[in-house]
């Protein structure tokens, strides 16, 4: 169903958004407001370790809040947030929120040259990180603080590394949270001053911060994670990505923490066999899922036998699952996998498929509150079924890409956001993706998804993994171009095979130039296929 928008164009039809006081603080959202209805005994966080309830993640938030309050952390100053998963991080978070500070979150096992960079980019005033990972990001501020002594000298320490850094499980910072308070106020921020910078998933270039106010997470956990999961207070939800990555700090503890439901935490490496052990000794109700780790769990050799009964749902975002690999899951576990598309830019999924609703190889449709259309390269929007830039509008938007006004215009305009994907939308509304629009090939004339060679290899015994992009041969012309992680031994004339695999199943334009056989894929800081890498690798090969 579609309805008039003010240009005269068209869109998926959304509820009335959710409307924030002007003063307005998601510290007290997600937190504060759980004591306020008497849920302050309820379990908040559950580990390996055991369980914290609201009351006790409260009370630690505010005692990490004072602790940047005596470092003279002031509202609007960043704070850098390199912790594994646990309490600490929650109340890091919270704290940072609850002085009116921005919360920068970072992959704690950051290279020192990525750590390096997040310093300077951000100009964070204070570090939490963890203490295993603390000599690692205290010597990037050694060489920072050596290189740039003079240029401190001059503007003011701690313009280029963090002021002050806390070492999170060390005997030190331990004994200093034991003397601070654990009563805090939080600061009256307005619904629209920055909360959280996320940073973007590309697959090229460096991270750009994308901006992201109060009011987005509260409307998306409205929208989204009420409206189209309906989560309640019995829900346990587990996540396979990490709280650094903002598809998982919204479904994996700003949403359960919403309607004082549990989130279930683990500070290890994901892999299938930890993932499986812990489904099993915390019995969460969501799983929060990505398309790797779905191929990895089915490949597991014992996947068929793990119990997953305590699943109601799990979701799938952060890369396109392809379709195979969602039968696959339909025929293994009979859970409920709902797929769907979140920015950075909109926070979170804002198309979505629906529980008892799930449309195989398709996004879903728009999340209510959420308005989506398929544009061309002018902006007019295409009729059905035809490949188009995505837009999308709604009250999760960011403010803008940090010291990049050129791209935040070009990807911010008016209430819309343009991004950079391209999808197709059908007569019931619901949209299939079709890949980045830097990743979509013309092959002979002619548009071709890497997705769907991606799942035609899939659909081959041999390949575990793949993904496929594009290269210009010595003539310029484009040529699709597979990196496949084969299944096993026995890969003798396995390119060739898969090459003319590919041709007989969807046509021969589509079939791989070349396959490349590799035992792992670059990922990006988020741990994504780092497609830009492939393509140098592509093209020194």
């Amino acid at each position: 169903m579609s309805e008039p928008l003010a240009d005269g164009s068209t869109a998926v039809a959304s509820a009335v958004p959710f409307e924030p006081p002007a003063i307005f603080n998601i510290a007290r959202y997600f937190l504060e407001d759980r004591l306020r209805e008497g849920r302050g005994e309820r379990r908040a966080v559950l580990t390996s370790d055991g369980s914290l309830t609201y009351r006790e993640v409260d009370a630690l938030a505010n005692q990490f809040g004072n602790l940047l309050l005596r470092a003279d952390v002031r509202p609007e100053e960043r704070v850098l947030i390199a912790l594994s998963d646990g309490p600490e991080f929650a109340a890091a978070l919270f704290g940072t929120l609850k002085i009116g500070a921005v919360a920068v979150m970072l992959n704690p096992h950051l290279k020192p040259d990525e750590i390096e960079y997040f310093f300077r980019y951000t100009r964070g005033a204070a570090l939490f990180v963890s203490a295993d990972r603390a000599p690692f990001f205290r010597e990037v501020i050694r060489r920072i603080d050596r290189e740039d002594g003079d240029a401190d000298a001059e503007w003011g320490e701690g313009i280029r590394a963090p002021r002050e850094t806390f070492v999170v499980g060390s005997p030190g910072f331990a004994e200093r949270l034991e003397i601070i308070p654990e009563d805090l106020r939080a600061f009256p921020t307005h619904r629209d001053d920055p909360a959280i910078w996320l940073f973007s998933g590309g697959t090229t270039g460096r991270p750009k911060a994308v901006v992201q106010t109060h009011a987005s997470f509260a409307n998306t956990t409205e929208c989204y994670g009420k409206g189209v999961l309906a989560f309640d207070e019995d829900d346990i939800t587990l996540s396979v990505p990490k709280l650094f990555f903002g598809y998982a700090t919204g479904s994996n503890l700003l949403f359960p923490f919403a309607v004082g439901a549990t989130a279930a935490l683990f500070p290890e490496r994901c892999t299938p066999e930890t993932l499986f052990d812990k489904i099993e000794a915390f019995r969460p109700t969501i799983l929060i899922n990505v398309p790797t780790m779905v191929n990895q769990m089915l490949a597991a050799p014992d996947a068929a036998t793990r119990d997953l009964s305590s699943l109601r749902l799990a979701t799938s975002a952060g890369e396109a699952l392809p379709v195979e690999l969602h039968r696959r899951w339909d025929a293994t576990y009979g859970v409920d996998l709902l797929d769907g598309l979140g920015t950075a830019e909109m926070w979170h999924v804002f198309l979505s498929n629906r529980p008892g609703d799930v449309r195989l190889g398709t996004l879903g449709r728009a999340v209510p509150g959420f308005e989506v259309r398929v544009c061309d390269d002018e902006g007019a929007e295409l009729p059905i079924d035809e490949v188009g830039w995505l837009w999308v509008r709604g009250r999760s938007r960011a403010i803008a890409y940090w010291q990049q006004a050129e791209k935040s215009s070009r990807a911010f305009r008016g209430e819309w956001y343009v991004s950079g994907d391209m999808v197709v939308r059908d007569a019931e509304g619901v949209f299939t993706y079709c890949g980045r629009g830097d990743d979509m090939l013309k092959v002979k004339g002619r548009w071709l998804s890497p997705k769907e060679v991606e799942n035609c290899l899939l659909r081959h015994p041999s390949v575990q993994e793949v993904a496929v992009i594009g290269v210009a041969n010595d003539d310029g012309l484009i040529e699709p171009i597979a990196w496949v992680i084969p299944t096993g031994a026995g890969t003798a004339g396995l390119e060739q095979t898969l090459a003319d695999y590919v041709a007989d199943e969807i046509g021969s334009y589509k079939a791989p130039a070349r396959v490349t056989l590799v035992a792992e894929l670059p990922r990006t800081h988020l741990g994504k296929v780092d497609r830009g890498e492939l393509r140098a690798r592509s093209t020194r090969a």
